[in-house]
């Protein structure tokens, strides 16, 4: 039985994808283990999939001065320390990392032992941890063609894998679920839990003008529900949705969306209209704005920056997609890389074969 360590955490942007590929690694028979940090998200998220889960020291690798930088780098020698020990212990066949801080000292500690490395990068440019990471990889799977140029000869054009339980959802659980008694076209609108006020407040502000045209169903964020708009007729508000997600997801015409990696994946591969309003550099890197861009240059959306959003533009380009929805759907469908779970397995199985084993990273 060949073995596979799955890495990455810091955000659940790190983990979902490595679930995703939980499925089909076991029915190919892998014996899975996973590397992640001690006090992550990705913990939890992966000790709930009956993953044996190893713990290892980790240090946020900061652009910018803090007092912290003068610890954290001590932490990431034991993370190496601890991640190199574990790893000798298991002997995998190969090491899948999805990134994030703790990623890091995994790889690095893999590429020691010659364990072949693969890496996969959602955002159009590798994030710092990547960046460091990316010279103990074999291969780096991409989600946008653009990253290509970055990653250079060891990357390859995947797209993110993508949880089963999404493609199963069904529309009428999903409007039963939203208590939606007419047949109104669906607008789901889903801000994330962080950057989503902007979102929210625009979308609540433009609401009189949609509701004339759509059900809205508003995932707004922890905290974020305002009971002032319960009384509007169309409009449901929920703080999170879970094992529902792909009910409503089954049930949407159209999406409003802010535009992390992972969202825009799930987006593409279920084929849903979108607007999309990426975080500002104000409050990122700016890697959603180049996320949001390439998906309008290749015919999945369209776009409005933080900067210009107000009620009028955000209702036109709604009701613009919504009357254009057919012609975006059919390219999303095209799209060749939205199988990112079968087209990364394959990556899997490309290195972890015997004779790319013997190969140097």
């Amino acid at each position: 039985m060949k073995i596979i360590v799955l890495t990455g955490g810091g955000t659940a942007g790190h983990v979902t994808p490595n679930i995703a590929l939980l499925p089909k690694l076991r029915a190919d028979g892998w014996d899975i283990k996973y590397i992640g940090s001690k006090q992550g998200i990705e913990k939890e998220l992966i000790e709930k999939e009956g993953i044996p889960y190893h713990a290892i020291s980790s240090g946020k690798l900061r652009r910018y001065f803090t007092l912290e930088n003068v610890k954290d780098p001590f932490k990431v020698i034991y993370g190496f320390a601890e991640a190199h020990s574990v790893l000798k212990k298991i002997k995998p066949d190969v090491v899948f990392s999805k990134g994030g801080y703790v990623s890091v000292p995994v790889v690095l500690a893999a590429k020691m032992l010659k364990i072949p490395v693969i890496i996969h990068e959602s955002d159009i440019t590798p994030g710092l941890a990547n960046k460091i990471a990316s010279k103990g990889a074999k291969k780096i799977c991409v989600n946008f063609p653009e990253t290509l140029s970055y990653v250079g000869k060891k990357g390859i054009l995947t797209g993110t894998p993508i949880r089963e339980e999404l493609f199963a959802g069904n529309k009428a659980k999903g409007k039963r679920l939203a208590q939606l008694k007419n047949d109104k076209p669906i607008l789901l609108v889903m801000g994330g839990s962080l950057g989503s006020v902007k979102v929210n407040g625009a979308l609540r502000e433009s609401l009189d003008e949609l509701l004339q045209t759509f059900n809205v169903v508003h995932i707004c964020g922890k905290g974020n529900i305002n009971n002032e708009y319960d009384c509007k007729a169309g409009y449901k508000q929920f703080e999170y949705v879970g094992e529902e997600l792909p009910d409503i997801f089954a049930a949407a015409d159209i999406m409003l969306s802010r535009a992390g990696a992972n969202a825009l994946a799930e987006i593409v591969a279920l084929a849903i209209p979108n607007v999309l309003v990426p975080l500002s550099k104000q409050a990122s890197r700016g890697d959603q704005i180049l996320n949001a861009a390439s998906m309008e240059k290749q015919g999945y959306s369209k776009v409005i920056q933080e900067e210009d959003l107000n009620n009028e533009l955000l209702v036109e380009a709604i009701k613009d997609v919504f009357a254009n929805k057919d012609t975006y759907r059919n390219i999303m469908r095209k799209n060749n890389s939205n199988n990112g779970t079968m087209n990364v397995i394959n990556v899997i199985k490309e290195v972890s074969s015997p004779d790319q084993k013997t190969k140097k990273a």
